[in-house]
């Protein structure tokens, strides 16, 4: 019922019935108002003991102090709200272990959460790659070029980097919340998913294919603050690393599921799949994915507590710090803030231009994998597909691997540290950076049918496994840079990503036709050789740059 209660089902139902079912604590019979929130002379203290020689209300048998199932955990302590000098009392957490508090959930329920963000993730990653083992009957439907036909794909990419700007300073404002981002816009992804698999007219298709990755794109704008509504800093970084490796996976899968489907019942048929896999998706969050932004939480329990008290001093931080929002504020952070610290620190921009070069080979690969394994090879589409599966496999490997240096170093060294400078978590990153031009040259120079096709497989397991690890350890390292800032860093991340990535699949093929897979993937390669030397300087001169930087915190 708590989870039903703050779901998107759970707000609907309450709406429609004036609040009348799904009550919160402060609105059950008998409920005991902290003296502190009912008390308009606000004491400091929020909770008072006869101990301290005052005189303080006891809970009832099995309930705690406000009116909720008392915890078994002795060691909860109640939280003091602050009084500002306006006389304003910040509502805040009742205790340390308030049951509200996403942060307090049981890990069943955290993990049941957050798994409902790694399939919706999948899916719409999913998307974006299971249109393309129609393209040649998309060619021949529409009578369009190869380049033209990859737009499909281009224009999903981009549209799931173009909308985190808009999607997530949304969520970010307590009012909105995380879910309704997520809910209205998957549903909005899944109409434009069936016009996709019904469209008669080329441009149409193009069209739709922007708006599936635009409004599918909250996953990815906001998927990693919900993971960090609920886990703490020590555990974060397992839940980051999984949905990674979910969005990772989603373009590998979707090869291998239209590869068999598509030529038999055509390519409008990769389309119904995606909505059929959507949908069951969509129906779960409507019904069970509760609001995990603190901010808006403890925003809808100030209004609970005004209502109950009639006190208007009952405010929350986050209702303060809405009202002086503005739509050029907004406007500010969304669109001009990521880019101005892209530009104006070299750090960053080397981060950005990093991950971006890596995420644009890896979509490169649907491009040159029908190439070498349809063209040299003579695979079917369906056995095409199956080679993504070595995708899985490096992450089958690179997941655990990275849980292990978590669990080894990461932890120990932030328990008796603290957490140090940035660049101590790019450590990993510095072996990892090895990999990705190792494995493209394997590829690319074994990609001919002297060589056994297994070997070139290889290399693309061994490339997957480097930039895995690479994105990892850079996007722990981001947020910690400027932390303040974070949000807007992420976004110019993401944005960069998707927009070479895009430019990625409509050059990929004429490089790899003109100049043959073994040079077209060597220059690639090259490039990723070069990045090696960046890492290395980011993590003996990043802080004497972030030192000098104009957004460090002072």
């Amino acid at each position: 019922m708590d989870i039903l209660r703050t779901s998107t089902a759970g707000k609907l139902l309450r709406w429609i019935t004036r609040d009348k079912v799904l009550l919160y604590p402060e609105e059950r019979p008998g409920f005991q108002c902290p003296r502190c929130y009912a008390d308009t002379a606000a004491p400091t203290r929020l909770f008072t003991h006869e101990a301290d020689g005052e005189q303080g209300s006891k809970p009832e048998s099995g309930v705690d102090e406000h009116g909720s199932p008392a915890a078994d955990d002795a060691s909860s302590k109640p939280i003091a709200p602050t009084k500002t000098a306006d006389g304003t009392i910040l509502v805040d957490w009742y205790t340390t272990h308030d049951p509200d508090n996403p942060q307090n959930w049981s890990s069943g329920r955290k993990l049941f959460v957050v798994f409902q963000i790694y399939f919706y993730t999948l899916a719409v990653y999913m998307g974006s790659s299971i249109y393309t083992p129609g393209t040649p009957q998309i060619q021949a439907r529409f009578g369009v070029s190869p380049t033209a036909a990859s737009l499909g794909l281009a224009l999903y990419v981009l549209g799931y980097g173009v909308g985190p700007l808009l999607f997530s300073p949304l969520s970010e404002i307590p009012s909105v919340g995380r879910n309704p981002p997520y809910v209205l816009t998957f549903a909005i992804f899944i109409l434009f998913t069936i016009g996709a698999a019904t469209v008669n007219t080329f441009g149409g298709l193009l069209v739709l294919r922007f708006l599936q990755g635009f409004f599918g794109s909250p996953c990815l704008a906001t998927g990693g603050a919900s993971i960090g509504d609920v886990y703490s800093l020590l555990k974060l970084p397992y839940g980051l690393t999984t949905w990674a490796a979910f969005a990772t996976l989603g373009p590998a899968l979707g090869p291998v599921i239209s590869g068999f489907s598509v030529p038999v019942q055509g390519w409008r048929w990769s389309m119904w799949e995606t909505a059929w896999m959507s949908a069951p998706i969509l129906v779960i969050m409507f019904l069970f994915l509760p609001e995990t932004f603190p901010d808006a939480i403890l925003l809808q329990r100030a209004r609970r507590l005004r209502h109950l008290t009639s006190n208007p001093k009952l405010m929350s931080q986050s209702e303060i710090n809405q009202k002086q929002l503005t739509v050029t504020a907004v406007a500010m952070e969304a669109l001009y803030r990521p880019f101005q610290i892209v530009v104006l620190d070299p750090a960053i921009l080397f981060a950005n231009v990093y991950t971006s070069l890596i995420y644009g080979i890896y979509y490169s690969f649907f491009e040159v994998f029908p190439i070498v394994y349809i063209d040299m090879y003579h695979f079917n589409l369906g056995q095409m597909g199956l080679v993504f599966l070595s995708i899985a496999v490096a992450l089958a490997l690179a997941v655990p691997g990275y849980f292990i240096y978590l669990y080894t170093v990461f932890e120990p060294e932030i328990r008796l540290r603290g957490l140090g400078t940035p660049e101590r978590r790019l450590i990993p990153a510095l072996f990892a950076s090895f990999l990705p031009p190792i494995g493209l040259f394997l590829f690319g120079w074994t990609s001919r049918p002297a060589v056994y096709w297994i070997v070139s497989v290889v290399g693309i397991l061994i490339y997957t496994i480097g930039i895995f690890m690479v994105i990892q350890c850079i996007f722990i390292y981001i947020p910690m840079t400027y932390p303040q800032y974070a949000a807007s860093l992420f976004a110019s991340n993401d944005f960069m990503r998707s927009a070479l990535a895009c430019g990625a699949v409509l050059f990929a093929r004429p490089l790899y036709v003109n100049l043959g897979v073994g040079a077209g993937v060597s220059l690639l390669a090259g490039l990723t050789v070069g990045c090696i030397g960046g890492m290395f300087a980011l993590y003996y001169f990043g802080a004497a740059l972030r030192a000098r930087s104009r957004f460090t915190a002072k």
